[in-house]
């Protein structure tokens, strides 16, 4: 799950402020109910169904009230119900990229290495982002995490006498730099389609295989001068000069609608996109289907599941989030909407590794995100790393609506220095 990603489309059905707090009680028929703050299809299954209702059905004596708002508010408002000291959820999903920023903040958060949690099944990287620097507090339980692969639509790529075959396709792009090589192939060969949907998603995929990106490993904030990051703007910021780019604006809803007509040929595909992709264009099964990510490997996107030590019901919720977050109901949400398990335990079994998905032309996706992290690097991560992302391709749509890219890069970087200084 991701980022500021699933998310913006959903913005409507945000509950208000005083109607996500921590509602939850113990009623006079003993039934305990269990807030949840989420962003996005955390824990959502197809048919109007969820992890929760199974739940539910195996402890008569809860009831989960889920409660869904934007990435952006979601997070800032989790801050400011723990820096109040009350308002929170019993739970709180926060996203990789916003974790390091709650770190600080440990005493806020239930310990869960205090709570009988086996680590060891989740990568060494995974636990430790959500961990304090000496590793005595764990503040939240990993759900998924993102790898990174290109998903792309068939039927295009043969309008433009490109190869459809997988192999053949990830041997177009063995670099960043090819993949943009191949996109001025592709770009007039399909009238009216371009070669990707936005140069945010380009832009991040390029930074998903880079070990330091906005932080360096002291928690330094390195944007502007870790040349990564510049060279990874340059090079989308070259894509969208030469017409590649769909412009798009991510989780947008023209972003959903040009899935629906098929605007775009390519898009940067995290696990969790395949199950965004068949939410939003189901009409398009099998016209898809799941190349390797340039350079090989790559993450993007994860989320934790905390509970907030000012809680009502902290026993009751901790052993919700260590049941959300184990193996069996991660395998059950990667099957249905894609979400990739971070327990690396579960990469060997049988429905992982023997998972095909029929939508996207039965590519093997439980092989090929897990090749992706195999050599991906334990990123680095800082208080403002998703709030920096989305700044990012807030500033690479402007390049795409018209704005000077040297004009948009300044403005990049006065709205990261100011957000660290909030920070």
């Amino acid at each position: 799950m991701r980022n500021s990603g699933i998310v913006a489309g959903l913005a409507a059905t945000a509950l208000v402020l005083t109607a996500c707090g921590s509602g939850g009680d113990s009623g006079s028929d003993g039934v305990t109910t269990l807030t949840i703050n989420v962003f996005g299809d955390s824990f959502s299954l197809p048919d109007n169904r969820s992890l929760y209702d199974e739940y539910e059905k195996a402890h008569k004596d809860v009831k989960i009230v889920e409660n869904r708002s934007d990435f952006g508010n979601h997070h800032q408002n989790l801050q400011a119900r723990l820096t109040a000291g009350s308002g929170a959820a019993d739970l709180e999903v926060i996203e990789v990229g916003q974790v390091s920023g709650f770190v600080g903040q440990s005493d806020k958060f239930v310990n869960f290495r205090d709570r009988d949690v086996d680590t060891a099944q989740w990568t060494e990287s995974t636990v430790q982002r959500a961990s304090t620097p000496d590793g005595g507090t764990l503040i939240g339980l990993p759900t998924d995490i993102g790898g990174l692969a290109m998903c792309y639509r068939t039927d295009l790529f043969a309008q433009a006498g490109l190869p459809t075959n997988r192999d053949e396709v990830s041997a177009l792009w063995s670099t960043w730099d090819s993949y943009v090589e191949v996109g001025n192939q592709f770009r007039g060969k399909v009238p009216n389609v371009r070669w990707f949907d936005a140069g945010g998603h380009v832009f991040t995929g390029i930074l998903g295989n880079e070990e330091e990106t906005y932080y360096n490993a002291k928690g330094d904030l390195v944007v502007e001068k870790n040349a990564a990051v510049k060279d990874a703007w340059d090079l989308t910021v070259k894509a969208i000069k030469a017409g590649q780019s769909a412009g798009l604006a991510e989780f947008s809803t023209e972003w959903n609608t040009g899935f629906q007509q098929g605007q775009f040929a390519t898009i940067t595909c995290p696990a969790w996109m395949m199950g965004y992709i068949q939410g939003n264009a189901p009409d398009t099964k099998g016209k898809w289907d799941i190349a390797k990510i340039p350079g090989g490997s790559g993450n993007w996107g994860g989320s934790y599941v905390t509970v907030p030590s000012q809680g009502k019901h902290i026993d009751a919720a901790v052993e919700l989030a260590k049941w959300l977050t184990a193996p069996e109901q991660n395998i059950e949400l990667f099957k249905a909407i894609g979400n990739f398990p971070s327990q690396e335990s579960t990469w060997s079994r049988p429905e992982i590794a023997d998972f095909t998905s029929e939508f996207f032309s039965n590519a093997p996706a439980g092989r090929i995100f897990p090749e992706s992290l195999e050599n991906a690097p334990k990123q680095v991560y800082g208080p403002q790393s998703g709030v920096i992302g989305n700044t990012f391709a807030g500033a690479l749509n402007s390049v795409e609506q018209g704005t000077d890219p040297d004009k948009a890069w300044d403005s990049a970087m006065n709205d990261i220095e100011a957000a660290a200084g909030e920070g």
